[in-house]
């Protein structure tokens, strides 16, 4: 065994396997994979084997595309059958709901380039006459995914690995990990039978590397312990039965008719697939326990758990149903065994937390699917910087490492796997664990009518429904087209716009970067100029590759003293990568002080032509009326100011593109400071807003999001954000930028759409039917009386008044590229003085 390497992966399932393969296959040599029992030995072995193509997320559909292609290709190289059996997957809906939802799904398969289908109840019972048809709506069908063996394929991909000189050691387990400041040294300790139990013995080796990968499925937890971090990674468990032959299934086969394709029947919450002349199926079903919350134990190796026929009698029954002729056929065999989960099914793919070359890719519910994907585009990361995706949506650090619990994790994710065949309506909000974190105000805004979303673990309202509303109500209302809260949000964008509106921005993240190297460290961190002691400017860190890793709102409190504001829902994703830069630029640019400063305080955000009214009855001062005026508190500048006994810091900025503040206040006066802004507000119509809300109102001027326009796959000058970014000054991924060009642009359109429906932001864009971008955000203008939607089109297409068309529901509509901020483009809105100054 090698003992100093350049990547040591901890984990011999597929996924494992893939990471090591693709790792030599990029270039690394000295690659070794270590697996503490046999290879397969984990949730490979008994996992059914399909490949769906069917996912919401951009970059998982990019994931999984990539493994089928790649399956296809391994025997090739190898020279071992991986036991791809293309069959295709038919995915069937009961409810005109459902077809909505595969619909939706389409946009995202037809953006990344999956292959599909829509079919008819006649044109499903035509091509498969064995399936009950009657109660359909639909279909949805992929000809070219299907089914594949688990085993074969990873005996595949480990002989491709080693033919690439990766090195792959059984029986040898991972111990420990210490990082010695230039390298991972970890303790691996020899693995032996006894008493048909796998245990340590006294042989030990250290293993030197400079990276380390952990694909270390069910054993997540064990890993996470070591290493001193949270994954949220739980198995639970999941069943599926083999049954006896199909008298019916025999006769259709031996007419020479082809294997039926996977079929889903996803209202039943089963999937279907034929096996030697009968047929599997698999259930996600409601009470499927967690399992090995705090580790595996020793005596748990390749085994499963008893079955549980009761709990899944519900989708056995929807089964015969489905397939009539099954009902005679007899069990032949059952599985019940540990699939990990995540909270949102996502895996968990990139660097941990915390710690330098230590590479995630942990939390695999569909890990044949992934493996293939998830190895080349983690191989991209470490090898080259970036993936040629934005991988952010799986970033480990999506959830914090300061809050999150195992209790929790475990709870979500058994809430996650009954989810599977849940509606996925993009508005959903899953309620297991909520409300955990919350300001002080919640009950208030709740009291109010707030039906809340949950972002980072925060609870934050979505929009405030009527107060007379069942609490089901917001549960209730989803939809794939306009849900009960659409007038809701469109009355709290419109007072905004007319009026004056109060949002809680709490969840901001936040931190404040102070001491001598402060002011170099960020100048050199972000593209932008730093402001101006008293003003703020908007900025971006970029990664190696030049593209935007995050977005700053950079206060400058002092000389050397910074308040930095970002996006909520990427609080540790954003605090990990600042951490890291200033760790490794210390010396360089002398003491940084950082502190995370996220939950000392709350934000409020008023917004409107009647803000500046509303804090003028609160604002203590020697000159209350030109406390607020442009002289003494312009635009893109920050104030301490008293509102009544609440000290705040007062930045005049809205993300609503109206004049406003954000009012960012001690935490422990946020209940103090809300009532006064009501009481305050109250003659002047004050309405509270939600999140939906603002979104579409950020839209309307164009501002970029993290995570839908802004990630690591576009750089800020692709993003249109050109006039955040100062090319006379050297700063972190410039260089990179520069030569990557603009290959694609950021575009704002508004769009003459359906009368019941928005768009979501992950349509295609036409042009003469060709694919010429996607929306990364879609909404509705309040002030267009429209669709409106941002994305990202061929730089020949980003012209104003170029006329595209945005694909929703199977139907093309027209859309038109507008300037960007089509609201007020002037900011005279922002801009507007207080009467008599």
């Amino acid at each position: 065994m090698k003992t100093t390497v350049k990547a040591l992966v901890v984990g011999g399932g597929a996924v494992g396997t893939s990471i090591a393969y693709h790792l030599a296959k990029a270039g690394w040599e000295d690659v070794v994979l270590l697996e503490r029992d046999e290879l397969t030995s984990g949730s490979t072995w008994h996992a059914a084997g399909l490949l769906p193509l069917f996912n919401m997320s951009f970059a998982t559909t990019h994931i999984h595309d990539y493994s089928v292609k790649f399956y296809k290709e391994l025997e090739a190289e190898t020279g071992l059958n991986a036991g791809f059996a293309v069959v295709g997957n038919l995915r069937m809906a009961q409810t005109d709901e459902r077809m909505d939802e595969y619909m939706l799904y389409a946009s995202t398969a037809e953006t990344v380039g999956v292959p599909f289908e829509f079919l008819t109840p006649e044109e499903i019972k035509d091509r498969w006459p064995l399936i009950e048809t009657s109660d359909l709506k639909g279909a949805i069908y992929h000809a070219t995914d299907g089914y594949i063996n688990p085993a074969d394929v990873t005996m595949a991909m480990a002989k491709g690995a080693r033919q690439r000189g990766v090195e792959i050691v059984r029986k040898w387990q991972a111990d420990g990990f210490v990082w010695n400041g230039e390298a991972w040294e970890v303790t691996c300790t020899k693995m032996v039978e006894k008493g048909g139990n796998l245990v340590p013995s006294d042989e030990q080796v250290v293993i030197t590397a400079e990276h380390v990968v952990t694909a270390s499925g069910n054993h997540a937890q064990r890993t996470a312990q070591m290493l001193g971090i949270k994954i949220p990674a739980i198995p639970v468990e999941h069943q599926f039965i083999v049954m006896d032959q199909d008298p019916a299934l025999v006769a259709w086969r031996g007419q020479g008719n082809p294997e039926h394709p996977v079929i889903r029947d996803a209202d039943a919450q089963s999937y279907v697939r034929e096996e030697r002349g009968g047929w599997i199926l698999g259930v996600y079903e409601k009470n499927a326990p967690a399992r090995f919350e705090y580790g595996v134990p020793d005596s748990f190796r390749a085994d499963l758990f008893p079955l549980d026929l009761e709990r899944i009698e519900e989708q056995y029954m929807a089964m015969i149903h489905r397939i009539p002729s099954c009902e005679e056929s007899g069990l032949k065999d059952d599985f019940n065994g540990p699939i990990c989960y995540t909270p949102d099914g996502n895996p968990l793919v990139g660097p941990a937390p915390g710690l330098d070359n230590m590479w995630l890719a942990e939390g695999f519910s569909f890990g044949i699917t992934a493996a293939g994907g998830t190895g080349y585009y983690l191989a991209q990361m470490m090898v080259a910087g970036e993936a040629e995706i934005d991988m952010a949506s799986l970033d480990p650090k999506r959830y914090g490492n300061d809050w999150m619990t195992t209790e929790y994790a475990a709870r979500k994710n058994e809430e996650c796997y009954d989810h599977v065949y849940i509606l996925h309506h993009p508005d959903e909000e899953r309620p297991a664990c909520r409300p955990l974190r919350t300001g002080p105000v919640y009950d208030r805004q709740k009291a109010l009518g707030a039906q809340f979303g949950c972002v980072n673990g925060w609870e934050r309202p979505n929009y405030y429904g009527p107060l007379d509303a069942p609490e089901s109500f917001d549960h209730e209302t989803r939809s794939f087209r306009r849900g009960g809260w659409w007038d809701y949000a469109k009355g709290e964008a419109e007072a905004i716009r007319n009026g004056v509106g109060l949002v809680d921005a709490s969840a901001f993240a936040k931190h404040r970067i102070s001491g001598p190297g402060a002011a170099d460290f960020l100048d050199w961190f972000t593209s932008n100029k730093l402001p101006k002691v008293g003003r703020i400017n908007l900025t971006y860190a970029l990664t190696g590759a030049g593209t935007t890793r995050t977005e700053y709102t950079i206060v400058r409190v002092a000389e050397d003293d910074f308040y930095l504001v970002s996006a909520g829902a990427w609080h540790a994703y954003d605090q990990d990568y600042l951490f890291k830069a200033i760790m490794e630029n210390e010396d360089r640019f002398g003491r940084i002080n950082e502190q995370d400063v996220t939950t000392q305080w709350g934000v409020f955000a008023l917004a409107g032509p009647k803000s500046r009214d509303v804090l003028a009855e609160l604002v203590r001062d020697a000159d209350p009326a030109s406390a607020l005026s442009n002289k003494r508190f312009p635009w893109l500048s920050m104030r301490n100011i008293e509102l009544g006994m609440c000290p705040v810091r007062a930045i005049r900025v809205a993300y609503t593109g109206e004049l406003g503040w954000e009012l960012h206040h001690p935490i422990e006066m946020q209940s103090y400071l809300w009532d006064q802004l009501l009481m305050a507000g109250d003659k002047h119509g004050l309405k509270l807003v939600g999140g939906r809300a603002q979104n579409w109102l950020r839209q309307e001027k164009s501002y970029r999001a993290f995570g839908t326009e802004l990630g690591r796959d576009a750089t800020p000058l692709e993003a249109g954000l050109d006039r955040f970014v100062d090319l006379s000054k050297d700063f972190h991924g410039k260089d990179a930028m520069v030569a990557t060009g603009i290959r694609s642009k950021c575009v704002t359109v508004l769009i003459d759409g359906p009368d019941d429906a928005d768009p979501w932001g992950r349509e295609a864009l036409i042009v003469e039917g060709e694919k010429v971008g996607r929306l990364t955000s879609g909404g509705y203008s309040v002030a267009f009386g429209k669709q409106i939607g941002m994305g990202y089109v061929r730089p020949d297409l980003a012209e104003v008044g170029t006329k595209l068309q945005v694909r929703m529901f199977r139907e093309l509509w027209d859309a038109e590229v507008v300037e960007d901020s089509p609201y007020d483009p002037t900011n005279a809105a922002i801009r507007v003085n207080a009467p008599g100054f």
